[in-house]
């Protein structure tokens, strides 16, 4: 029965990965609220404080939250349930019980891409947000995010300007609007897509709560993409459950001067997908769902008003110190030489990387190794790694150094190549 699974996703003392081991001991909650003591002793994990929580069988406080989802209009999605996101239901730790308003989008038949960032955010940054929010909308993804100041608003509010689906994840109860400033964000996302938590109606946003609410965003998503997040942001902690959780993670490049890019830019150094459009993330998920994804191509403007950066409390931008000009005098620069374009009828044109008449960047051993590996043409990443025997980390990392360097190119489906 429904009330045993809020008994069970509630009980104090048992963390969300024991109650996924509790539930394949047993059919299901209903079966565990009725087990004994004897029937719980061979359950290898389970603390004396948990189970001192499975005897206690009062049902008052399920009762009172099945009375507030009944009043505040909330839904209630238990992980038996066959509307349970399947990528949800794989990590490690899934709550078991579910609270939304709205409606609850097909998250397993559409790509879903989690997008955060920090809530003091750059102009840049929410320009970006909603930018990229917009475009993976238009190119057929469904934005997850928290529903926070800054980033995370920024981009929910580009995906609903193109039409798109969303889905709001929260740290606190699912009929609380928190922060207060984005209630008509909540309004919209409510009538549009759905919101979402996995703590009971009425729960406060304490900070507690947050890093549990991560674990969903990312769970829910196929990646993450970090806008901008300074050096410790809970947007890194993101990242890094969606790195631990087998989802792929995103970034945006950002001003290596400021604070508030210095955990995204890290995380490029460290092997992240290095992005600047909404296509560039959809892209890696186009052989998942062909029938979904589509590229957008007419041209996107989507920007963050002025108002909407000043109501995100965005940070300023540092002005770069002005630079005397000199206006260049004709001849006085003798020494560059004029480049004589030969075109030949027989010659086929070579590649930007072998032309022999262009200086080649400077590679590292792996680099070097993996340009060996992609000399035949283009190849899978998981087949350069296997090629090369390098991890995966410092793989991703190397590729990133190298699409910088100008000597290779991302393609569509986990595909890599020379330039």
């Amino acid at each position: 029965m429904l009330i045993h699974w809020l008994w069970l996703a509630h009980r104090p003392g048992i963390n969300d990965r024991m109650k996924a081991v509790l539930l394949q001991h047993f059919q299901d909650p209903e079966d565990l609220y009725f087990a004994d003591q004897k029937a719980l002793a061979h359950i290898d994990g389970l603390s004396p404080e948990g189970l001192e929580a499975l005897q206690d069988k009062k049902l008052v406080s399920a009762e009172q939250i099945l009375e507030a989802c009944q009043q505040e209009d909330l839904h209630i999605l238990t992980y038996r349930d066959a509307a349970y996101p399947a990528a949800l239901k794989n990590i490690p730790d899934p709550p078991l019980v579910l609270y939304y308003k709205g409606q609850l989008p097909s998250l397993d038949s559409s790509p879903v891409i989690g997008v955060v960032g920090t809530r003091k955010a750059s102009a840049y940054g929410l320009t970006s947000a909603k930018r990229l929010g917009y475009q993976i909308g238009k190119c057929g993804g469904i934005v997850v995010s928290g529903m926070a100041y800054g980033i995370d608003g920024m981009a929910m509010s580009g995906a609903l300007t193109a039409g798109a689906k969303v889905v709001g994840v929260l740290g606190c109860g699912a009929d609380l609007v928190y922060p207060l400033s984005n209630r008509a964000l909540f309004k919209d996302v409510e009538r549009y897509g759905c919101i979402l938590s996995e703590f009971p109606p009425g729960t406060p946003p304490v900070k507690w709560n947050f890093p549990k609410r991560n674990r969903i965003i990312s769970g829910l998503s196929n990646g993450v993409l970090v806008v901008e997040a300074p050096e410790k942001s809970g947007a890194l902690i993101t990242a890094r459950l969606a790195a631990e959780q087998g989802r792929d993670v995103f970034a945006v490049p950002g001003n290596i001067d400021m604070p508030s890019f210095v955990g995204s830019n890290r995380l490029l150094r460290d092997g992240a997908i290095m992005v600047s459009s909404g296509w560039d993330i959809l892209s890696e998920y186009e052989a998942l769902y062909p029938d979904k994804i589509r590229k957008e191509t007419a041209p996107v403007h989507q920007t963050a008003y002025p108002d909407e950066v000043e109501a995100a409390g965005a940070e300023p931008e540092k002005t770069l110190p002005k630079v005397a000009q000199t206006a260049a005098v004709p001849g006085k620069k003798t020494h560059l030489k004029k480049k004589l374009e030969k075109k030949s009828i027989d010659k086929e044109p070579s590649s930007a990387y072998s032309d022999v008449n262009k200086e080649k960047p400077k590679l590292s051993e792996e680099e070097q190794m993996i340009v060996s590996a992609l000399q035949s043409g283009e190849r899978l990443v998981d087949d350069v790694i296997a090629e090369t025997g390098l991890t995966t980390g410092k793989l991703l990392s190397s590729l990133t150094m190298l699409e910088l360097k100008g000597v290779l190119r991302r393609l569509p489906g986990k595909r890599i190549s020379l330039k």
